[in-house]
């Protein structure tokens, strides 16, 4: 008696064999960009947070990818890292800080590091209206 269904193949075409992930889940090269980016924002978060958790309760912090393509009015040096939202209308001050941006005028994974830090401080200084230094007293700026 037959099968009806064609049999299992085991290989490739080219008999090299089922290909898998080049790296096992779990492992830290495994994490995406845009995941490796995002630790980096909750880091900072954490820091500028111990400091000034009183005044930042309820705030939300976001990653979004870009900027939406309509600027605010004194948005005019170019494309934002961030931005910060103040409460209103029941919802909570948010303070949002744009990947792609920040990833395309950093150098490298330090340079990233600091550009995050910076956004995040200059965002955060801006929605409690104070200014950087106090927020951050490692705040050097760009």
């Amino acid at each position: 008696m037959q099968s009806s269904h064609p049999p299992v193949r085991r290989r490739d075409r080219r008999g090299r064999g089922l290909r898998g992930p080049l790296l096992p889940p779990g492992s830290p090269g495994h994490r995406t960009r845009a995941e490796r980016f995002d630790d980096l924002v909750l880091d900072v978060v954490e820091l500028v947070e111990r400091r000034w958790s009183g005044p930042l309760a309820g705030t939300e912090f976001a990653v979004e990818e870009v900027p939406p393509s309509d600027p605010a009015p004194w948005e005019d040096d170019g494309v934002p890292l961030g931005r910060c939202f103040p409460a209103e209308a029941g919802q909570p001050a948010r303070v949002v800080v744009y990947r792609r941006p920040v990833e395309l005028r950093s150098l490298d994974d330090a340079d990233r590091a600091e550009l995050v830090r910076d956004v995040v401080v200059e965002q955060v200084a801006h929605l409690l209206a104070r200014t950087p230094e106090e927020i951050d007293p490692h705040y050097e700026g760009r």
